[in-house]
């Protein structure tokens, strides 16, 4: 068994020309470590502005603390899917890199122990946060009773009334859970009057309703899943870990496939490989109802709906962007990571978007032939591997296709019946 990665990896020093820096909401200057105000800890505020070695080091030391829990159940396994590879009778090689088998049940956890321990040793004493599916949401609230810590999950309201088991996960652990929006919020108080699109809620939302809350709360500290520059650091534990997997079968991935809601599942997985594989193809695959990197402009722009998180340069649709009520909901959001539109930018990484039945026919072939049910948001990488097997059938190409299997379904079972039965 391979052991766990000792170091994240930081891709931000490999890029060629400087990487766009977020800007303060009210002046438009670069942040500065005060301007977070204590809103989030100071060593994330340093891992976000790239502040000493964060600005220069491509391996950075994952805390024993954080290692500690990664333990649970880490590494995960690299698996190999024949029977699908024989159900389409491609010559390509599939594997998936199974990060559904952490207590949560999805890669959330890789960025929630080290956001929850850095709070912690700033004396924080709650955790504020906005989820969509949920899987965010449930590993803030491990992660937060690990630590001793209380915890706030403002989950989209879409998702709060069809995911019932996903909030009782999050109770279970401690977790105060409020439908978003909410009426206990400016924010919330504001979308809940827009429109009835408005009230099924939006990351955008969530984003604004968490934030407002911990300005207002004192000993509070807000989490963020997949915006930030370090929550795409702490995912790339999935990147380094694989790396090796696939070195111990004498394999290079020729293709590299992740699903994206904000990007720090697909930046986790392929980020460690992208300076070393330079002929390897990366593909984002998002919903073509949120169709950011596909149709969106790359500028800047703000990360929550009523903008007081600061604006970075990134793919977006616009901040006060109304996603459709999809059952991804973990894809529903106005924008995509900076460094991942970065990446897309520079067409290092290729974006592909797919139609929601398109997804759940993947997801639902997938547990027949593989016998695990993959959650909605992973089924878009499943639709693009698929999509990449035919061609290498059509083609016919041996080719290694690796992708994210970035969390399990059994908890979205409800989304499945809807779509598909």
């Amino acid at each position: 068994m391979p052991k766990i990665p000792k170091n994240w990896f930081n891709i931000i020093p490999t890029f060629s020309d400087k990487f766009p820096k977020p800007l303060n909401p009210t002046t438009n200057k670069e942040m500065k470590i005060k301007d977070y105000r204590e809103i989030i800890p100071k060593e994330l505020a340093k891992q976000e502005l790239l502040i000493g070695k964060y600005g220069k080091k491509t391996k950075i030391k994952i805390p024993r603390e954080v290692l500690d829990l990664y333990k649970l159940y880490r590494p995960t396994p690299l698996a190999r899917a024949e029977r699908l590879e024989k159900y389409l009778n491609t010559p390509a090689k599939i594997y998936y890199k199974r990060e559904d088998a952490s207590p949560v049940g999805s890669h959330k956890l890789n960025t929630s122990i080290p956001q929850v321990f850095y709070s912690k040793k700033e004396d924080a004493e709650c955790i504020v946060t906005d989820t969509g599916a949920g899987q965010w949401g449930s590993a803030i609230a491990i992660s937060s009773n690990f630590f001793g810590l209380k915890s706030i999950v403002f989950m989209l309201r879409k998702s709060y009334e069809e995911k019932p088991y996903r909030v009782m996960m999050m109770k279970m652990f401690g977790s105060e859970v409020i439908p978003s929006p909410s009426d206990k919020t400016k924010t919330g108080k504001i979308a809940l009057e827009i429109s009835e699109l408005s009230k099924t809620g939006s990351l955008g939302i969530g984003m604004s309703e968490a934030i407002e809350t911990v300005m207002q709360t004192k000993g509070a500290r807000l989490a963020l899943g997949c915006m930030s520059n370090y929550a795409v650091l702490h995912q790339t534990v999935i990147g380094n870990e694989c790396m090796t997997q696939l070195k111990k079968e004498g394999l290079n991935p020729d293709i590299m496939i992740g699903c994206v809601g904000g990007g720090s599942n697909l930046g986790g997985f392929c980020y460690p490989f992208i300076p070393k594989f330079t002929e390897t193809k990366f593909i984002a695959a998002e919903s073509d109802a949120v169709p950011v990197l596909t149709k969106g402009e790359y500028r800047y722009d703000f990360q929550d709906y009523l903008a007081f998180l600061p604006m970075i340069k990134m793919y977006t649709l616009g901040h006060k962007f109304l996603p459709p009520p999809i059952h991804s909901g973990g894809l529903r959001y106005h924008g995509k990571n900076s460094t991942l539109s970065y990446l897309v930018n520079k067409k290092i990484i290729e974006p592909r978007s797919y139609s929601q039945d398109r997804v759940f026919e993947a997801g639902k072939l997938f547990a027949k032939l593989e016998g695990i049910v993959p959650a909605p948001e992973t089924s878009h990488a499943i639709a693009a591997v698929i999509e990449e097997a035919e061609r290498c059938k059509r083609e016919n190409k041996e080719k290694t296709i690796v992708f994210n299997f970035s969390g399990h379904g059994l908890l979205d079972l409800e989304n499945y019946k809807q779509v598909l039965f």
